[in-house]
């Protein structure tokens, strides 16, 4: 997978690459460990969380860069278009399981509900709302249930993005609260059953540099370093 609308974290040395799909996967491996997932829906609450970031896939393999400076456009500076056509993507890919497809619109609809007010974002929200509730339709479980259900799905992707993004100070969702500490992520309320969860991803260490245009980046990708970051989530 190569780089484009993925985690950066700058560093002295350079960057460190963490593709979304690999972020997404990680938070699914790490709510494997929740013991409060409802056992009739527990796999497929699991299944999006973990593809939740799917439709990254083809922005990742797609490098934008910045015109003036020439590094690399993370996930949170590539345009609202980039971003908006991410998520049909990602729920047309769980079609066939309708529950986690309902919960990834919904992840949509939350994750940039602070952008409603944006004339840019003006159609996106009631179609990715409609696709939303279309999926749910289709499983007869309650949009109830699904916000409920939603909660596993944000905190996974909390919990990740705290860590991948090495972010500063805490973040709430629901009842929880949310503060990394190095390579600890701390959840309170505890909601692993007093349980610390190791957990790991693969990134990719580039030079810092300027790039010519993507060809660049990816020559630059394919001869990156991999490597393996590790963490763990504890209790307060």
């Amino acid at each position: 997978m190569m780089p484009g609308a993925m985690i950066i974290r700058p560093h002295d040395a350079g960057l460190t690459c963490i593709t979304q799909p690999d972020h997404a996967q990680m938070a699914g491996r790490v709510m494997s460990a929740c013991p409060m997932l409802p056992a009739g829906r527990r796999d497929l609450i699991l299944l999006a969380v973990a593809e939740h970031d799917n439709g990254w896939a083809e922005e990742d393999a797609a490098p934008l860069l910045d015109s003036s400076s020439g590094e690399i456009r993370d996930f949170l500076t590539v345009p609202a278009e980039v971003k908006q056509r991410v998520w049909p993507r990602a729920v047309h890919r769980l079609r066939d399981t309708p529950w986690a497809a309902a919960l990834v619109a919904h992840h949509a609809v939350t994750a940039y509900d602070r952008l409603r007010p944006d004339p840019a974002w003006t159609v996106f929200f009631p179609a990715m709302e409609a696709l939303r509730d279309q999926m749910q339709g289709l499983t007869g479980w309650s949009a109830e249930t699904l916000r409920a259900d939603y909660a596993f799905l944000r905190m996974g992707d909390l919990i990740s993005l705290a860590f991948c993004t090495e972010a500063e100070g805490s973040h709430a969702f629901d009842r929880w609260t949310i503060h990394r500490r190095g390579t600890r992520v701390v959840v309170t309320p505890d909601l692993f059953g007093g349980a610390t969860v190791p957990f790991e991803v693969t990134a990719r260490r580039l030079s810092r540099r300027t790039f010519a245009d993507g060809a660049d980046v990816r020559q630059a990708m394919a001869a990156a370093e991999v490597v393996t970051l590790a963490g763990e989530v504890v209790p307060a």
